[in-house]
């Protein structure tokens, strides 16, 4: 396994992450720097967000994104929600993506959550496996989803 540090992110991960995001999503357009900069503050200031990194050596190598979300059902017990999911092309299969969603797993679970969700859109075998080797069940419940329409 690769040394790496698992911690949640920190101001100056911006960049980082965005790099990151290129492996995730690589079509995606960049984001303007004031967007990505305000956007983030929020993230970190938030109460029911983490985003989470694993940094080897000096470069940030895998993440995801942990809401928080308070419930009034099952006893008042919170429910997380992981999204964005990402590791750094050149680090996979090295252990690293399940140890950041075992720090969200760790997290919720501290969190009292009575239960995490993940969903991701690929259909290829490895990946959905690799989410059941991190302790996500495959077919639990019925996942649907809508999109806002496009303008224009």
């Amino acid at each position: 396994m690769t040394e790496a540090i698992v911690r949640s992110a920190a101001e100056r991960d911006l960049p980082e992450v965005l790099n990151l995001y290129l492996h995730l999503h690589p079509h995606d357009p960049p984001l303007e720097a004031a967007t990505a900069e305000r956007v983030w503050t929020t993230l970190l200031s938030s109460s029911f967000m983490t985003v989470i990194v694993a940094q080897a050596a000096e470069a940030l190598v895998a993440s995801c994104t942990l809401a928080i979300v308070p419930n009034l059902s099952r006893g008042a017990r919170s429910y997380g929600v992981i999204e964005n999911v990402v590791t750094h092309a050149d680090y996979r299969r090295l252990g690293l993506g399940r140890r950041v969603l075992a720090h969200a797993l760790d997290l919720a679970w501290q969190a009292d959550c009575y239960k995490v969700l993940l969903a991701t859109g690929s259909k290829r075998e490895t990946t959905l496996r690799f989410y059941e080797g991190a302790g996500f069940l495959r077919g639990g419940k019925t996942y649907f989803e809508v999109r806002r329409p496009s303008s224009g």
